[in-house]
């Protein structure tokens, strides 16, 4: 049980997309001066939350503590694109197609098992229903090479007996308004959540049960003791028996997983609320989601006025940064590659502008691994979601506070049978080589 010194604490470029647009909510209070608890939870996100909820479905008894780094919903959790996936969805590999049908079928069900958590939690905190809507997703192609990825992807499903739909140009330009997708393949079990209102919704319900949040509290440092650990933040310091990471890619600016974890930067716009004209221009459905049919596209969802407002959401252009940090510049650059796959999706919305842009945070492990295990005696992780921020970082939080307890399940099981993260190749060249991978993707998938 030793000390572990953060040497980054999290840094967003833009503002949480998905927050902005919903009701303000009050500020929480920072962490200041001494305080204690059973079980510490670092992070705020889908993990922590999940956990902290776990937590008190096992033992309503316990005092559980959240540390957020920054507020509530404007983090990670308001940056992702909001689908909640049931199927194998493997962004390291062509198609989504994972490492084989029994280990898909087993994946399959556990996702399934966070999507039915989520809903419970969705019922019980009286979260509103358009922020968690069963409308399934469609992966889009536009280009030979995106068909073919959908044929491929689509034998997978036959071959683990999953409901999939095969839609042609005119059934996609139905759905979206768009004549820009030639072919698309629609899987019913994806949930379309408003990622902001369903962890601010879940965050005031474990409140209510007695979990304590601090906003603005990042973890500067934790240290394990004899009697648990100890956690310090720029305002205080937090002991625990117990303590849970449920950061992402930042257990790794803890020191832990150090050269195995591959840290990618991801963008997205979001359009300003389409007006009566705009909406007549567009036609189409009010909520869809489309994936690219390859792994390394653009995805796009429209929302209606139950997740806030008619919108439009593109998202593309990942980058490597083992720092974790963005810029402005490498925002600015991508805004405009963005602009120009709206408008060639969208040409009768060239008037309506980008409101809001911002970068976000994907960890990734090149064998598709996550860390969901006890770290140190008392050190629990719930960390490296695989770019599945929604789905596996619930089960990852489901996981972490069943160890903490003690208890053993389908879901322990499963990320216990996983093998470490594998290495990355040493710095400098991990750098070089992931970035000039992304940009050769980028170019191949350029029409997805």
């Amino acid at each position: 049980m030793g000390r572990h010194d953060a040497i980054r604490t999290p840094a967003f470029n833009g503002p949480a997309g998905w927050s902005v647009i919903l009701p303000p909510v009050p500020p929480r209070a920072r962490l200041e001066g001494q305080a204690g608890c059973d079980i510490a939870i670092v992070g705020g996100g889908f993990a922590g939350l999940s956990a902290a909820r776990r937590l008190h479905q096992i033992d309503p008894g316990l005092r559980v503590v959240i540390l957020e780094a920054a507020r509530i919903s404007e983090g990670g959790t308001g940056r992702n694109s909001g689908f909640m996936i049931d199927l194998p969805h493997e962004l390291t590999s062509g198609d989504y197609a994972g490492a084989g049908d029994s280990h898909d079928q087993q994946l399959t069900r556990l996702n399934r098992l966070a999507i039915a958590f989520a809903a419970g939690i969705v019922e019980e905190f009286a979260i509103p229903e358009g922020y968690f809507q069963r409308a399934g997703k469609i992966n889009g192609a536009a280009s030979d090479a995106g068909v073919a990825a959908n044929e491929s992807y689509a034998r997978h499903l036959r071959d683990l007996g999953e409901a999939h739909e095969r839609l042609d140009a005119r059934a996609m330009r139905e759905i979206t308004g768009s004549a820009y997708y030639r072919d698309g393949l629609y899987t019913p079990g994806t949930v379309m959540i408003q990622p902001a209102g369903y962890v601010q919704g879940l965050a005031a319900g474990i409140e209510r049960g007695g979990v304590t949040i601090h906003e603005n509290s990042a973890a500067l440092r934790i240290e394990g003791t004899g009697q648990g650990w100890t956690v310090a933040t720029a305002g205080g310091t937090l002991s625990a028996e117990r303590l849970i990471l449920a950061n992402n890619g930042h257990l790794e600016s803890f020191g832990f997983k150090r050269g195995q974890l591959m840290h990618i930067m991801l963008n997205a716009c979001m359009t300003e609320e389409l007006d009566p004209t705009a909406l007549h221009a567009l036609g189409g459905r009010e909520c869809w989601g489309i994936t690219p049919a390859d792994p390394m596209g653009t995805t796009v969802r429209r929302i209606g006025p139950a997740q806030g407002g008619n919108r439009i959401v593109i998202r593309q252009g990942g980058y490597y940064r083992p720092g974790m940090q963005t810029s402005k510049a490498d925002l600015d650059r991508l805004v405009g590659q963005m602009r120009r796959k709206f408008d060639a999706r969208f040409p009768m919305l060239k008037a309506v502008r980008f409101q809001y842009s911002w970068s976000g945070h994907l960890c990734l492990a090149r064998n598709n691994v996550s860390v969901m295990r006890e770290l140190e005696p008392g050190l629990y992780a719930a960390c490296v979601d695989n770019g599945l921020g929604t789905t596996r970082s619930t089960l990852t939080g489901i996981g972490a506070a069943e160890l903490a307890c003690g208890r053993e399940s389908e879901v322990t099981r499963f990320f216990a049978a996983e093998a470490e993260p594998a290495r990355l190749p040493p710095h400098p060249f991990d750098t070089i080589g992931a970035n000039a991978y992304l940009r050769w993707k980028e170019w191949q998938t350029r029409l997805e």
